[in-house]
């Protein structure tokens, strides 16, 4: 029997039967609370802690609250007000500060007292230990690196005083890609249930949409790459490899020279300036076992030096050839906060030649599971800038959903 088994055998899973007061710690937009509500159980916007004004007037608008800005190191667990808790469930959340423990930061780490930004996890341990009523359930989320080779010294210290407080803590990285949205980004969790209580992280489930269903079906031409951009991204080296995948696809050359497709296309589609919109000529892939497929070939760092992208695939577009993995099959890659690092390949309405656009802000928040009624709120109190970043700083709603299920 696996250890799996026996702590199902000897502990009770921990099951919510009271209506719930939400405490969001590093609140951002409220990702958490979405997942409840799209639950349709009894919770309440019980406190958010959070320093970012932009993300506290969005939280206001998608949850129809009047939270001020707050400083985490500024407050007690007064502040929290846990009372009752023979009459309420207390969810506690703290995906606290990733920028010093992401691979893409400077590696300054989360260490007790180093007072880095991902060093904020310590506040967590004061308010906890100030509470004279700890809270039934706490929910941890930031990048895997927080249990990675250089962070693990520290999150096993802080396992540690959670377990003295009393506290079973389980831990899982669950990707947003097998939850339903189809991203790939990659979080780790930890769901830690005050007493001897045993939690189950929820099963994968097959990815039933793609990228295209995100996907607005009509944007400004601003999000289009113009040929400077595409240069940057798309492989020279086609010309040296004219058979790719493997012997049976032959494809032709691609160009970046807008002339090349103008009387392929429909002069009405031409832009004044020179986007992407009519810039790409696709390669066709011919094969006596496949029908023909349109791609295009982006830089990438490997040895053949790019990868085949088509229409629906999602791509890296900020220094390609630097990085590996530059095509996500019919999906996007991890989104940040903001909207240069990434993009989608798709076809022209016509279906002869390929455009490579920006995501926009709608699409972003689609992405990490809000929908269209929760970003129009947002949008009447937040700029674009503000919202790609809120967006990028939160957590996928349908990840959250999955493990609150857990509980029910």
């Amino acid at each position: 029997m696996n250890q799996l088994n026996l702590f199902e055998l000897i502990k009770k899973p921990y099951k919510i039967t009271k209506p719930i007061r939400l405490i969001e710690l590093f609140a951002g937009i409220g990702a958490q609370a979405a997942a409840l509500k799209r639950l349709h159980v009894r919770y309440e916007n019980y406190r958010v802690i959070e320093v970012d004004q932009h993300a506290v007037d969005s939280y206001n608008e998608i949850h129809n609250t009047d939270f001020n800005v707050s400083d985490i190191t500024k407050i007690t667990a007064d502040d929290l007000h846990i009372v009752n808790r023979d009459q309420y469930e207390y969810i506690v959340t703290y995906s606290f500060p990733c920028q010093d423990l992401s691979k893409s930061g400077k590696g300054l780490g989360m260490g007790k007292g180093s007072g880095t930004r991902s060093g904020l996890l310590w506040e967590v341990e004061r308010l906890l230990k100030e509470c004279v009523e700890l809270p039934q359930i706490l929910l941890m989320e930031n990048v895997p690196d927080v249990v990675g080779k250089k962070n693990i010294k520290d999150f096993l210290q802080w396992q540690s005083v959670l377990e003295s407080l009393g506290y079973s803590n389980y831990i899982e990285c669950l990707n947003a890609k097998d939850y339903g949205i189809p991203q790939t980004r990659n979080r780790a969790y930890m769901v830690s249930i005050l007493g001897d209580y045993f939690y189950k992280f929820p099963e994968p489930k097959p990815l039933e949409l793609c990228l295209k269903d995100m996907l607005e079906d009509t944007v400004d031409e601003s999000y289009f790459l113009n040929r400077e951009q595409l240069v940057k991204v798309l492989s020279g080296k086609f010309d040296q490899h004219r058979r790719i995948m493997d012997i049976s696809k032959l494809c032709s050359t691609l160009t970046t020279k807008p002339e090349r497709i103008y009387g392929e296309i429909d002069s009405e589609m031409k832009l004044e300036n020179e986007h992407i919109l009519y810039g790409i000529v696709p390669m066709i892939l011919a094969s006596k076992t496949r029908s023909i497929v349109e791609c295009i070939a982006m830089k990438e760092n490997t040895k053949k030096g790019y990868a085949i992208a088509e229409d629906g695939d999602g791509v890296y577009i900020d220094r390609p050839h630097q990085k590996r993995g530059v095509v996500q099959k019919g999906m996007i890659q991890t989104l940040k906060t903001a909207s240069h690092d990434v993009a989608v390949v798709s076809k022209m309405n016509d279906g002869r030649a390929f455009y490579v656009r920006t995501l926009t802000a709608l699409e972003y928040w689609r992405l990490m599971g809000f929908n269209d009624e929760d970003y129009e709120k947002a949008a009447k109190v937040s700029s674009k800038t503000q919202l790609y970043k809120q967006a990028g700083n939160s957590i996928v709603v349908d990840v959250l959903e999955a493990i609150f299920k857990q509980f029910f």
